[in-house]
């Protein structure tokens, strides 16, 4: 009688027990490193700093952006969502993929073995050895012109904005969204050229200096158009970017969706595929069939360019852009 009782306490049942966290603990992120403890049995001591890690990031998202803070209310659609949020932001496969898998390793042992896993690799939208083999939707000016003239026309010329960043720049929404917008300005007029720092993956510092093109100048000033009053960036005075993010550049998603686009990150890639070809002059291998048509020198070094471009450390991640190197 007593084990039962000191299991109750320790463990907590789903469904049997209402303590809340499964009966872990009242914040949702202890909760779940308690939960790895005990999975765990107190050893494999990486292995549970390393979950524990990737838990609280899915904890303090789905506070903020999903209104979750009991482990109770978590559901398929929340996992679901978050890992769109992952792919939105650019996360490598492996990335998103491991995420995912904590949240599977957390909620399965919570919930005693009551727990639905999710497929890490359906919700990372690819393969951990990504390599784009089509062109993006974004890519060719007719499909990209018709889904930003029907988001403007629906009154979404912030996330129209969003778009055309993303498609001349490679931001990222977040970027795009964040974008000191005046400073751009100020840079594009002096230098012909805009360094992305606002709102970048981790934080990142480093120089990301990105040429303004013709198309790019148009981008810019119908950004600086489509921007808040006294704002210098896509959020107006008292928004936050989570509201945002769920309000007008959620409904500029489904309006791409339409378009047969999946999302904003389309754009990225379509700006990946058109900057491979200005310095290779040749198509990127995602247009051209799937197969390099310049030399691997060549190759390579329109990759590290890219790479730099778009705010990745490596160039190997540059083929879920543009396609296979060989």
């Amino acid at each position: 009688m007593y084990a039962e009782v000191e299991y109750e306490e320790t463990m907590g049942k789903y469904g049997g027990m209402s303590g809340k966290n499964h009966g872990y603990g009242r914040n949702m992120a202890y909760a779940g490193t308690q939960v790895l403890q005990a999975r765990f049995g107190g050893g494999h001591f990486s292995s549970v700093a390393s979950h524990g890690d990737r838990w609280n990031s899915f904890s303090a998202w789905a506070k903020q952006s999903a209104g979750v803070k009991d482990m109770r209310d978590i559901n398929k659609e929340t996992v679901v969502q978050y890992g769109a949020y992952l792919r939105e932001q650019g996360l490598a496969a492996a990335t998103v993929q491991n995420r995912i898998s904590t949240i599977n390793v957390v909620m399965s042992h919570a919930r005693e073995g009551q727990w639905e896993k999710l497929s890490p690799r359906e919700l990372a939208g690819r393969s951990r050895s990504t390599v784009r083999t089509e062109t993006p939707k974004s890519y060719t000016a007719e499909r990209y012109t018709a889904a930003h003239s029907a988001m403007t026309s629906a009154g979404l010329a912030r996330a129209a904005a969003v778009f055309g960043l993303a498609r001349e720049f490679g931001m990222r929404s977040e970027e795009a969204s964040k974008a000191n917008l005046d400073r751009l300005d100020k840079e594009m007029r002096q230098r012909g050229e805009i360094n992305i720092v606002d709102g970048t993956k981790g934080g990142r510092t480093a120089p990301r200096w990105v040429a303004v093109t013709p198309a790019g100048r148009e981008a810019l000033a119908a950004a600086l158009a489509a921007r808040p009053e006294g704002s210098n960036n896509m959020l107006r005075q008292n928004e936050t970017y989570k509201s945002w993010r769920g309000g007008e550049l959620r409904a500029g998603r489904e309006i791409l969706h339409d378009h047969g686009i999946r999302g904003y990150h389309d754009a990225r890639a379509a700006y990946a595929c058109a900057r491979y070809a200005e310095l290779t002059g040749h198509a990127a291998p995602a247009v051209s069939g799937g197969r390099r048509t310049v030399d691997r020198a060549t190759d390579q070094a329109a990759r590290r360019t890219i790479s730099t471009e778009l705010g990745h450390g490596r160039t190997d991640v540059v083929a879920a852009y543009v396609g296979s190197a060989r």
